[in-house]
């Protein structure tokens, strides 16, 4: 396993993280799966076996369930590992069940600690923006825990460029805690984050967790312009992510199909290791449903893409070169800086545009 450091932390985080998004089974989350005690038990301890050393989770997976079993399964190696966990999104029906305001983040957190039977969390995330809770209190709140030492470090996840600078300059000005990470998505499909989340973390040294990085099994090799698991979570009506443009996506998977076949790995490990190449990326936060899929996922730390693999890829896949970057590229490009290249450095082979 290959470890890497988040952030600008001393933290050191493996490649490939365990999502126990499919803990649980309460509600919605059945159309993911619904994995009990003994199961997790057996998936956690064959990620720990190949080196995974972070499991995320969060409390409203399952609405809690998801905590609770993890906390069972790790029995008495959760305090071996690091686990992470968010709050944020709505877990009830009363006004102050969600938001980032100082009563439900620290109730939030102090729950969380109950259901994994632990004292703190290591990296504790806001799980969305809420734009209605003023920053300050927000910051302060995660300052109250960490000093509680409840919480050892702070993340963002689905923040958008403007949200992230504007934590970070109340963390500096207010002499609050500040982001180490921020938790995305992020996949050959979805390269979004290109224009201002990877420019960003690599300015201001975010490590960048990545959720769902095979694009819901996308991107796994299960699917394809022809094939479709009928058992999949997208047959019993899950879109997220969604995919705006099918065509582009099917022949990213055939580019990812080709390169697997010549470098006789997965197609997801192969997605995987694109991912793992991108700047400022700490860590994959992947799930699974066997151990098998998380032996073949982790297998993607030990493949190393070719320039000719990786150009291939990123041609079929890179995002729209919108304004102001074109501009940047026609009249700034000899004046650009590595956190700029983060969306640069894919359309180096264009001329003027």
């Amino acid at each position: 396993m290959e470890y890497r450091t988040l952030g600008r932390s001393g933290l050191k985080v493996s490649a490939i993280s365990m999502g126990t998004f499919s803990f649980g089974g309460v509600g919605g989350f059945a159309k993911v799966a619904n994995q009990d005690v003994d199961e997790a038990s057996r998936l956690i301890d064959c990620c720990i076996d190949l080196g995974v050393n972070l499991f995320d989770t969060a409390n409203m997976y399952s609405l809690g369930r998801s905590e609770e079993i993890l906390g069972d399964a790790l029995g008495t190696k959760r305090n071996d590992v690091l686990i992470s966990s968010k709050a944020r999104m709505r877990i009830g029906d009363g006004p102050n069940d969600e938001g980032a305001s100082r009563y439900h983040i620290i109730r939030e957190c102090e729950r969380s600690l109950k259901r994994l039977k632990r004292d703190h969390i290591d990296i504790y995330f806001l799980h969305e923006w809420d734009g209605l809770t003023p920053l300050e209190e927000t910051l302060e709140a995660l300052h109250a825990l960490r000093e509680q030492g409840k919480i050892r470090y702070i993340g963002c996840s689905n923040y958008s460029g403007w949200h992230i600078m504007k934590a970070l300059q109340t963390s500096e000005s207010k002499g609050l805690p500040r982001f180490v990470t921020q938790q995305i998505h992020y996949t050959l499909e979805a390269r979004e984050a290109e224009y201002e989340l990877l420019p960003i973390s690599v300015d201001q040294g975010l490590g960048v967790m990545v959720w769902s990085p095979l694009a819901a099994g996308l991107l796994s090799g299960a699917f394809g312009r022809n094939k479709a698991p009928d058992e999949s979570r997208q047959a019993q009506g899950w879109s997220e992510p969604p995919i705006r443009d099918k065509e582009r996506l099917w022949t990213i998977i055939d580019v990812l199909e080709d390169i697997s076949r010549a470098r006789d790995v997965s197609v997801a490990q192969v997605s995987l290791a694109w991912t793992l190449s991108r700047p400022a990326v700490a860590t994959l936060v992947v799930g699974g449903l066997s151990e098998s899929q998380f032996r073949d996922n982790i297998a993607s730390t030990t493949l190393t893409l070719t320039e000719a693999e990786l150009s291939r890829l990123n041609v079929v896949s890179r995002p729209a070169y919108i304004y102001p970057y074109w501009h940047q590229h026609n009249f700034a490009a000899d004046r650009l800086s590595s956190a700029d290249q983060a969306l640069h450095a894919s359309f180096d082979d264009l001329g003027m545009v």
